[in-house]
C-alpha cells in the first residue's frame, strides 16, 4: 500500500503531527496514514499530567482537553523532604491529569474527523529508507511512502532502524495507582494538589517522587511514582524501595498495589533525529530530562514535525537536513536545552543543604526562572503556518 506520508505510532506525537498537518497543510490530509500496533483505547503507562503548555498546543488546534475525563490539581508543590515552594494558577487549574487510554483515543477520533486514516493493530518490524522513498515492513505486509514520521516512542522501531548506533540517555520511571485520597492523619497532602519531592537526590537518584490526583473510570484515584533521570554514576538505592519509603510516610504500603515501569529517552541537542525521508518526533526524538514530562513535549514535536513535512513537499526535497537545528531553535527545543542544563546542576549536586537552598530558600528566584525559561514554551511555537513562516526569517 502506498501513501505519501506514513506516521508510525498513534500516540500524542503521531496524532499531533497529523492534526497539525490537517491544520496547516490541509491538501495533504488525505495522503496521510497512521500505523498503530494496538487498538484505541489501549492501556498506556503514563502518569498523565497535562501541563498548561500542553493545553496551549491543543487549544491552537481548536481542541479542548476538558472533553476528556480528568482530575485537576489546583496547586503544585515542589518540595525537599515535604517542604518547599508552591505554584498556583490564579485563572484555574495548575495541572490537569488524564489517563492515556482515554486521551489518546480522543485525539485519534479528532484525527479521523479530519479525514485521516489510522490503521490499528499493525506491528512495524522494519523501516528502510532509500533514494525514492521509504519501505515500512509490518506484520500486515509492506507499506511504501514518500516520507515517514517515527513517533513510536523511546524504544520504537523507527529509531533503531535509522539510527542504530546513536548514543541515547534513558531515564527510569516507576508508578502505582492507589484508590482515592489517602485517609491518614499523618499525610499532609491535599486531595486537589500535586506533589513532587526531591528528597532522594542526595542519595544519588537524579529525580523525585510524585503524588497527584487522577481518576480511573470516573473513580477518584492517586497516582504515585518515582522518576530518575539516570544522569549520574553515583551509587543509588533501588527506585522501588525509595518510592515505598515515600508512600509509607503517608500510610500506604507499596506492596499492596501494582507497580509498573517504563523508560524515557532524553533530548540531546546534538543527537541526530532524522535521515533523508525519515524524521523522529516525541520520545523517539528525545524528551524532557528534568521532569520526564512527555505529553506536552510530544504535542509540541507534532507541530514541528508537521511543519517540516509540509514544507518538504512544497520544496520537493526530503533530506530533513535542517530538522535538528529547527527543533533546537524552537520554543520546544529551547526549553529542552534549558531543562537539560538545569537537570545537570540540580541532580549532580549531592549536598542536602543545596536542595534545601534551592526548594525552600530561593523560592522567588526559582519560580521566576521557571516561568521565563522552563514554562510557557508552547506560546513560542507557530500558531499557524503564516506565523511560522514569519518566525523563520
Amino acid at each position: 500500500m502506498d501513501k505519501d506520508i506514513l506516521i508510525v505510532g498513534a500516540g500524542p506525537a503521531g496524532l499531533s503531527t497529523a492534526l497539525h498537518l490537517a491544520r496547516d497543510f490541509p491538501h495533504l490530509a488525505a495522503r496521510v496514514l497512521l500505523l498503530e500496533k494496538a487498538r484505541h483505547p489501549r492501556p498506556k503507562l503514563c502518569a498523565g499530567g497535562l501541563t498548561l503548555d500542553a493545553e496551549t498546543v491543543l487549544r491552537r488546534l481548536g481542541l479542548d482537553a476538558g472533553e476528556v475525563p480528568h482530575a485537576d490539581a489546583s496547586g503544585i508543590h515542589f518540595d525537599f523532604e515535604a517542604k518547599g515552594l508552591s505554584l498556583r494558577n490564579p485563572r484555574g487549574h495548575s495541572l490537569r491529569v488524564i489517563r492515556r487510554d482515554e486521551f489518546d483515543a480522543w485525539l485519534a477520533e479528532k484525527v479521523r474527523e479530519r479525514g485521516m486514516e489510522i490503521r490499528e493493530q499493525v506491528t512495524v518490524k522494519e523501516v528502510v529508507p532509500d533514494a525514492d522513498g521509504v519501505t515500512v515492513v509490518t506484520d500486515q505486509g509492506e507499506f511504501r511512502a514518500q516520507i515517514v514520521v517515527g513517533a513510536d516512542g523511546s524504544n520504537g522501531v523507527t529509531r533503531r532502524c535509522i539510527l542504530p548506533r546513536e548514543a541515547v540517555g534513558t531515564a527510569r520511571v516507576l508508578e502505582a495507582l492507589t484508590p482515592g485520597q489517602p485517609q491518614m492523619s499523618n499525610s499532609r497532602h491535599k486531595a486537589d494538589s500535586a506533589y513532587f519531592d526531591f528528597f532522594a537526590v542526595p542519595a544519588g537518584i537524579a529525580g523525585y517522587t510524585w503524588d497527584f490526583p487522577t481518576q480511573v473510570q470516573g473513580q477518584p484515584t492517586r497516582c504515585w511514582g518515582i522518576y530518575d533521570a539516570n544522569m549520574t554514576d553515583r551509587n543509588k538505592p533501588p527506585l522501588k524501595e525509595t518510592l515505598a519509603e515515600e508512600m509509607s510516610r503517608h500510610g500506604l504500603d507499596l506492596g499492596d498495589y501494582e507497580l509498573k515501569g517504563h523508560p524515557i529517552r532524553w533530548y540531546r541537542r546534538r543527537a541526530r533525529m532524522s535521515v533523508p525521508r525519515v524524521l523522529l518526533a516525541g520520545d523517539a526524538a528525545g524528551s524532557d530530562p528534568l521532569f520526564g514530562e512527555g505529553i506536552s513535549m510530544a504535542l509540541g514535536y507534532g507541530a514541528l514535525a508537521a511543519r517540516e513535512v509540509g514544507e518538504a513537499f512544497e520544496r520537493g526535497e526530503f533530506s530533513f537536513a535542517g530538522y535538528r537545528r529547527r527543533v533546537a531553535r524552537s520554543g520546544l527545543g529551547q526549553t529542552l536545552v534549558v531543562r537539560r542544563a538545569v537537570a545537570q546542576v540540580v541532580y549532580s549536586v549531592p549536598w542536602r543543604w543545596f536542595q534545601i537552598l534551592l526548594w525552600r530558600v530561593l523560592k522567588p528566584v526559582v519560580v521566576a526562572a521557571a516561568w521565563v525559561f522552563v514554562l510557557n514554551w508552547a506560546r513560542r511555537l507557530p500558531a499557524s503556518k503564516e506565523k511560522g513562516d514569519e518566525s523563520r526569517r
